[in-house]
């Protein structure tokens, strides 16, 4: 089988109407390198990221049928959340470019700070609540694993006492002495986390495989040869890696009073998550009006999960070997939020049930959230 003829089979008439939004592609570029509009660029650019980062997702499903569960599983948990880790690499990239304490620097990092945030959020409320609103709206009453909702929700809290505890400790200390005390101890919990993320692993992968086994592709035939696959993850990986160079790039004018005007929080935490896991939101959803709320909140929770405790350790290690000031003190509204968001969750999600109005309170406060950093100065 020839690779045109498999790939045109791999895509279905629902994802053929997401890929027309790669005509944002060449767009862009020509916004970007030609006419030199960089609020086009921004704007663009983001709309770029998300049929590219379905892309990517797609092809990592493929290759996830040719290999184990548990190898796939992993496969499919990493490259889910791409497209916001090439956008972070590059923004501390840019970060260490610049001038020690200068605006751009600051910026970045802040960027980089929101992005994780907005990507915790997104997942936990705005995702899990359009899943739990549309498959109440189709049944009564859903139920997933209980177990997956402890072990997450126990991974996120920890996450989220280490973004407290900076906050809390620069509070504390404060001048010069407690800026290098948050940069240690962020260091220290960050080995911790990704520590904590491979027993994680090792736990849901290996040890307990049982426990979270899911109703997901199952004996579900490829419909792209490995071969093909690998190509198609290596080009959408290239191209997301362009794109976001030229959001990263283009994001300093948007939010200045000449572009956009778009606060860098509301561009971050808003912005950046939602486009960049478009793709994986509406699957969640789409999965969630068949009653396979456990695959639904694997995705939803567990994307969270790994942005915590994986993504965000990750970087902040990134950030210390490019010298690089990124830290866990996220900020306080950001903070607040992000616990806030985790602990309500948790409460509502304790119980393995859920239906349309869990759904509803959990996308109000999605709202609410998102209207404070539109309005964040």
């Amino acid at each position: 089988m020839s690779s045109e003829i498999s790939w045109v089979q791999a895509m279905n008439p629902r994802d053929s109407k997401l890929n027309l939004l790669l005509i944002a592609l060449p767009i862009t570029l020509y916004f970007a390198y030609i006419a030199h509009d960089e609020s086009m660029s921004f704007v663009f650019s983001l709309l770029a990221i998300m049929p590219l980062a379905f892309l990517m997702g797609r092809a990592t499903e493929e290759i996830a049928l040719y290999t184990s569960e548990s190898l796939g599983g992993l496969l499919n948990a990493t490259f889910g959340n791409a497209a916001e880790m090439i956008i972070a690499l590059l923004a501390i990239y840019t970060a260490s470019k610049a001038a020690s304490g200068s605006d751009t620097e600051a910026l970045m990092v802040g960027l980089v700070q929101a992005s994780l945030i907005g990507s915790i959020l997104g997942n936990i409320l705005l995702v899990m609540g359009l899943a739990f609103l549309w498959g109440g709206i189709n049944f009564p009453e859903q139920k997933f694993s209980e177990t997956q909702v402890s072990s997450n929700g126990s991974l996120m809290l920890l996450a989220m006492i280490v973004l407290i505890i900076p906050t809390v400790f620069n509070s504390t200390v404060g001048g010069v002495e407690g800026e290098e005390g948050v940069m240690r101890l962020s260091h220290v919990a960050a080995v911790v986390l990704l520590f904590l993320y491979g027993l994680f692993l090792y736990f849901q992968f290996k040890s307990h495989v049982d426990l979270f086994a899911t109703e997901t592709h199952g004996h579900e035939a490829p419909e792209m040869s490995k071969r093909d696959a690998i190509i198609l993850l290596v080009v959408a990986t290239i191209l997301v890696s362009w794109m976001a160079e030229i959001l990263v790039h283009s994001v300093e004018y948007a939010a200045s009073d000449d572009g956009l005007g778009l606060p860098h929080l509301f561009i971050g935490v808003i912005l950046l998550p939602l486009f960049g896991n478009a793709a994986e939101h509406f699957t969640a959803v789409v999965v969630a009006g068949k009653d396979k709320m456990d695959l639904s909140f694997a995705i939803s929770m567990g994307s969270s999960t790994q942005i915590a405790v994986f993504v965000a350790p990750m970087m902040i290690l990134v950030a210390w070997a490019l010298d690089v000031p990124l830290t866990f003190e996220f900020g306080l509204l950001e903070t607040v939020s992000a616990f806030l968001a985790v602990l309500i969750v948790n409460i509502i999600a304790s119980d393995g049930k859920s239906n349309w109005l869990e759904g509803a309170m959990l996308l109000g406060t999605y709202l609410v959230l998102g209207a404070a950093f539109l309005f964040y100065p």
